[in-house]
């Protein structure tokens, strides 16, 4: 069994689709005060895996941290409407990139990495952006938007693994099917 030591929804949906899991939050403090957003997504879902891995030593532990990062200004989470606003003008008809960095601790040895993938969005109007800010959607989400949800709409092209954009790549699957743990079947 795997432990996710998150609370994403969105990180449990992309691993259990492939393997039985439990959900352990690690509550860790996220800030950082990294500038390089490659290496401040590995440090934070580092510290989560670390976390979690003192409760379940012999677990085998999946953690990762999501930025957006355009114009090298790391975008987290909004705080609020207004902020969110904010992001999504920012972000409207341009290119930006989202950077997932993961931590797998398995029989006390550590896999970390990140991915990043480039996604483009269209040209939005205050309409829309005033639809989307009604959703709710955009809370808890770095960049303000989640691409698996209403904002799909948003995005006019990706380039790179869908599944980092919303919050876990991948990659990670395939790593840990490296380490012979057998996907369901």
């Amino acid at each position: 069994m795997i432990i996710l030591a998150s609370a994403s929804p969105r990180r449990r949906e992309i691993l259990e689709k492939f393997f039985d899991i439990k959900v352990v939050p690690s509550n860790v403090n996220e800030e950082s005060h990294i500038k390089t957003p490659e290496k401040r997504v590995v440090e934070i879902a580092r510290r989560k895996a670390l976390s979690v891995s003192l409760k379940y030593p012999n677990g085998t532990i999946v953690a990762a941290d999501t930025v957006v990062v355009f114009e090298n200004n790391i975008l987290g989470k909004p705080r609020d409407e207004s902020e969110a606003r904010k992001m999504l003008r920012m972000l409207s008809g341009r290119v930006h990139k989202v950077i997932t960095g993961y931590c797998i601790i398995h029989r006390g040895k550590s896999i970390e990495s990140y991915e990043v993938t480039e996604v483009k969005f269209r040209e939005l109007d205050e309409e829309l952006i005033e639809w989307y800010i009604k959703t709710g959607e955009w809370r808890d989400k770095a960049g303000a938007y989640g691409i698996q949800g209403y904002a799909s709409v948003f995005v006019e092209r990706i380039k790179g693994d869908y599944y980092n954009v919303v919050g876990l790549p991948i990659k990670v699957v395939v790593e840990l099917m490296k380490l012979g743990i057998k996907p369901k079947t």
